[in-house]
C-alpha cells in the first residue's frame, strides 16, 4: 500500500496509510525544494516581441504600397511630379520603405501600368536603393511593354556588369524573351552566348526562342546542337485530368 511521510522532525518520521487520509489519491510526487538560489529556475526573455515587430512591420507595408499606387496614379507624366511625391512619402519614414516599394511594383505589374513601374524604378536607383533580381525583372518587362529597348540594354548591361556571377536564369529569359518579342534574333544569340559562359542553363521556353533565332539566321546545324544539349525528349501534360507523357517536338527518335 502506498504511504506517505509527513514532515515530522528527523527520527520521529511514521508511515500512514494514504486511504486513511484520502482514499481517492493513488500517486504522490515528491520534489525536493532548496534553498541554493543556484537551483532556482531562471525565466529567460522570449523573443515574442520580435516577432510581433517584425509581422506589424510586413502587415504595414500592404498599406503603404497601396497607398504608394494611388500616389502615382493621379499624378502627372512629369518627372519633377513623380519624384516631389515620392520623396514625401518617405519624409518621415526612419528606414527606408523598401518592402513596400517592392509590393507596390508588383501591384502596378499587375494592372500593367508600365511607366508607372518605369518611374518608380528609376526614383528608387536615384535614392542609391539596390534593387532586388525580381525588381530587375519587372522594369524589364515594362522597358519591353513600353518600347524602350535602349533603355532595357543599358539596365542590362549594368546587371551584367554587377551582378556578373549571381545573374539568374529569370534574367536571362526576360531579356531573351524581350529580343524575341521584337523579333531581333542576332541579340537573341548574344544574349545566350553571355548565358552560356556564364553556365546558366535555358529552360523550355528559351531553348524554344534560341532555336527559332537560330533559324531565323540561317544557322540550322547549330540549331539541331542546341536541340541534342538542353531540350528534353518528354515532356508532360494533363489530359482529361490525368498526367500524360508525351514526346517534345524536335527531339527526335
Amino acid at each position: 500500500m502506498a504511504e506517505l511521510r509527513l514532515g515530522l522532525p528527523s527520527g520521529s518520521i511514521h508511515p500512514f496509510p494514504l486511504s486513511r487520509i484520502a482514499p481517492e489519491i493513488r500517486r504522490v510526487h515528491c520534489i525536493q525544494c532548496s534553498s541554493d538560489k543556484s537551483m532556482q529556475l531562471v525565466k529567460k526573455p522570449g523573443k515574442k516581441e520580435h516577432h510581433l515587430w517584425k509581422k506589424r512591420e510586413s502587415a504595414g507595408s500592404g498599406q503603404k504600397a497601396l497607398h504608394l499606387v494611388r500616389i502615382v496614379t493621379n499624378l502627372p507624366n512629369e518627372k519633377e511630379a513623380i519624384y516631389g511625391a515620392l520623396d514625401k512619402w518617405t519624409a518621415w519614414e526612419t528606414e527606408f520603405p523598401v518592402i513596400a516599394a517592392a509590393k507596390a511594383l508588383e501591384i502596378l505589374r499587375n494592372r500593367k501600368q508600365w511607366l508607372r513601374i518605369i518611374q518608380v524604378t528609376k526614383w528608387l536607383l536615384s535614392k542609391g536603393q539596390v534593387l532586388t533580381m525580381g525588381t530587375y525583372d519587372t522594369l524589364l518587362l515594362a522597358f519591353d511593354m513600353d518600347r524602350r529597348l535602349d533603355e532595357a540594354e543599358t539596365i542590362w548591361n549594368m546587371i551584367l556588369q554587377t551582378h556578373t556571377r549571381s545573374v539568374s536564369k529569370r534574367l536571362f529569359s526576360r531579356m531573351i524573351a524581350l529580343y524575341d518579342h521584337h523579333h531581333m534574333a542576332e541579340k537573341i544569340l548574344e544574349v545566350f552566348t553571355d548565358m552560356e559562359e556564364l553556365g546558366v542553363k535555358p529552360d523550355e521556353d528559351t531553348v524554344t526562342r534560341v532555336g527559332r533565332a537560330f533559324e531565323i539566321l540561317g544557322q540550322t546545324d547549330e540549331k539541331k546542337v542546341l536541340i541534342k544539349k538542353y531540350q528534353k525528349k518528354w515532356k508532360y501534360l494533363h489530359f482529361n485530368g490525368e498526367r500524360v507523357r508525351v514526346r517534345t517536338e524536335g527531339s527526335g527518335e
